[in-house]
């Protein structure tokens, strides 16, 4: 019985580290994401990092990416800058790419 309760244990404490391990990944994409679209919006260091934080805040709207896709759109097109959802949708799996590898890096 030992066994199937340490065995029971570990598969609880590996699922508890994945989702942090995929909250700190999102966490990361987006404040990446946010510094992306801060440089095509022309914003300043201090008004991008606090840009940054406001695009990792509008995740936590809804479930999904469709709140920080909706912000980046908004926030992009009111800038006057040129860009469409499919190249906001790249530019989002882009980042998760370089988020992952960073974390991973850290361990």
């Amino acid at each position: 019985m030992t066994d199937f309760n340490d065995r029971e244990r570990a598969e609880e404490a590996k699922f508890a580290h994945d989702e942090e391990m995929q909250f700190r990944v999102h966490a990361r994409r987006n404040r990446l994401l946010g510094t992306w679209a801060a440089e095509k919006m022309g914003l300043s260091a201090v008004e991008a990092e606090g840009y940054a934080k406001a695009v990792v805040q509008a995740d936590f709207e809804e479930s999904g990416d469709e709140d920080v896709i909706r912000k980046l759109l908004g926030d992009l097109v009111s800038a006057g800058v040129e860009v469409g959802e499919a190249e906001i949708r790249a530019a989002l799996e882009a980042k998760a790419v370089e988020a992952r590898r960073a974390l991973m890096g850290e361990v």
